[in-house]
């Protein structure tokens, strides 16, 4: 499975951005789907994650309530809505699809929260 993030820049912060991650390779309907992100100098964390055929959704502690993780079967993609920008949401952001134990990693989007 290749995955392909986008919709990462710079937004100041109350503004929203969404993100992308289009996977091709396999069909990732049956595949957990998930967003981490890395801040300068602090270990990747959990933002959000999805079950399988959509079931089941996560959300750190930190972004709940401003951030909506979805997918869309047919286009193979997961979107992560982000509302509320705070410049702690500053990092860069990786989708991760698990499936019988393997792990697989986008290459990052940037996003910068300005204050």
């Amino acid at each position: 499975v290749q995955l392909q993030a986008s919709g990462g820049g710079l937004v100041q912060a109350g503004g929203s951005l969404r993100l992308s991650c289009t996977a091709s390779g396999r069909t990732i309907s049956t595949y957990d789907m998930a967003w981490f992100r890395q801040a300068p100098g602090k270990e990747r964390e959990l933002v959000a994650r999805m079950g399988g055929r959509g079931r089941a959704t996560l959300y750190s502690t930190s972004v709940k309530g401003r951030f909506t993780i979805s997918r869309n079967f047919a286009k193979n993609t997961i979107y992560l809505q982000m509302n509320a920008l705070k410049p702690e949401d500053t990092a860069v952001y990786y989708c991760n699809s698990y499936r019988a134990g393997t792990n697989y990693w986008g290459q990052g989007t940037l996003v910068t929260v300005s204050s």
